[in-house]
């Protein structure tokens, strides 16, 4: 019972944890719903400037123009409520973790949650003008281009998580050097099967198209560079100091 008991009570601090920053993001979502027309107005402009005159988007499927939207908003609520959602994983596993993993945790928690926003703002403000100004400009003579809403947004949201993930490489960076996986001076000699992960990861990650891949394939080698030097401040270092539960329980 001794045992079970503890087992219990972290069950049920990790369900109010969950239930919290689920709450977090339907609240968000309730907030800004009212908007989910205008949301994926903004989010769609990239295309429609891009489009000729005569060209326009679609909605193939009866319920698209509801659920496009909706659909556009809840993934914005969440990407917003982020910070928040990430706050309650820190204080569920905080207890657990070292004073050396707490200084570490915490700038490393906001730096991603910052290279995320970065990496989304990256791909709607630089990648996607260019992109659908190829796409658009390369359409054979006689087809009008009309996409569909909800390929669009399937299409954006796929960029979008591609390269707020790809912009994490600094965070991943430190963190392997930190717990003694690698060095920075290793991972400078394995730069060239880097470059070539690099661009092999954009072309999975991205549309086939060779200029998403390379908008994708050059911030993330840059990144890289950028953990290495952030890299540099830290390795792993024996630490014999406990969780500081314990240090309560003692």
């Amino acid at each position: 019972m001794s045992q079970q008991q503890p087992l219990i009570s972290h069950l049920l601090e990790l369900r109010t944890k969950l239930l919290k920053a689920i709450g977090s993001v339907l609240f968000v979502f309730i907030a800004i719903v009212y908007w989910a027309n205008d949301i994926y107005h903004y989010i769609a402009l990239p295309l429609m400037r891009s489009l000729p005159e005569s060209g326009s988007m679609i909605a193939t499927d009866v319920a698209a123009p509801f659920f496009a939207p909706f659909k556009l908003t809840l993934v914005l609520a969440f990407f917003i409520a982020i910070p928040y959602v990430l706050y309650q994983i820190w204080s569920f596993v905080a207890p657990g973790l070292y004073k050396h993993e707490k200084r570490l945790v915490v700038p490393l928690l906001t730096s991603s949650t910052l290279l995320f926003y970065l990496g989304i703002a990256f791909a709607y403000y630089i990648v996607f003008p260019v992109v659908f100004g190829f796409f658009t400009s390369v359409a054979p003579e006689g087809v009008q281009v009309a996409t569909d809403i909800s390929s669009y947004l399937s299409f954006i949201l796929k960029l979008f998580f591609a390269f707020g993930l790809a912009f994490e490489i600094p965070v991943a960076v430190v963190l392997l050097c930190w717990a003694g996986v690698t060095t920075p001076d290793e991972l400078r000699q394995k730069r060239p099967y880097i470059v070539v992960g690099a661009f092999v990861i954009g072309m999975l990650l991205t549309p086939p198209d060779i200029i998403s891949q390379t908008m994708l394939a050059v911030p993330m080698l840059l990144l890289f560079e950028g953990g290495l030097i952030a890299a540099r401040f830290y390795s792993k270092k024996e630490q014999d100091d406990v969780p500081e539960n314990e240090h309560a329980d003692s």
